[in-house]
């Protein structure tokens, strides 16, 4: 993801976080593990969804209050025999994932990269597609994602 769309992405996770804006995500990078960072620091509800199983022993510290505050839900489509995450389970959670939201979002997807591949899958369904309005996704703009606005 070029660094202009992370940063606009932090950006965005604040305003989501301020607006109380509850939010779904694997949250599974770097950049997503930050954006949860920020938004578990709102009041909003947060709905984090692995891709491998559920597992308290594994939670960080962080999200014990937000639990406690029952400001975030666990989910997954996994039971007890997928332990970590892999590429089919990630792809099987991203559309878990976007079949429970309203709206997708996404920061950017490379051409022909397995975001774009998902990308298109969810505009099949119907669903709305917002990413950044750039030069960089002018790919998924083109195929019908709506620029965030």
């Amino acid at each position: 993801c070029p660094g202009n769309l992370i940063l606009k992405t932090y950006d965005l996770a604040r305003e989501l976080r301020d607006a109380g804006t509850v939010v779904i995500s694997g949250f599974h990078s770097p950049m997503e593990k930050e954006c949860l960072s920020l938004l578990l620091r709102g009041r909003q509800p947060v709905i984090w969804c692995p891709a491998r199983r559920l597992s308290a022993e594994r939670l960080p510290k962080a999200y014990d209050g937000p639990l406690a505050e029952d400001r975030l839900l666990i989910l997954s489509p996994f039971g007890e025999g997928i332990r970590r995450a892999t590429s089919d389970t990630a792809r099987i959670r991203n559309e878990f994932v976007a079949a429970l939201a309203d709206k997708i979002f996404v920061s950017h997807a490379a051409p022909g990269g397995k975001t774009e591949v998902f990308s298109r899958k969810v505009l099949s369904w119907g669903k709305p597609l917002l990413t950044f309005d750039s030069l960089e996704n002018a790919p998924l703009l083109a195929v019908g994602a709506r620029p965030l606005s």
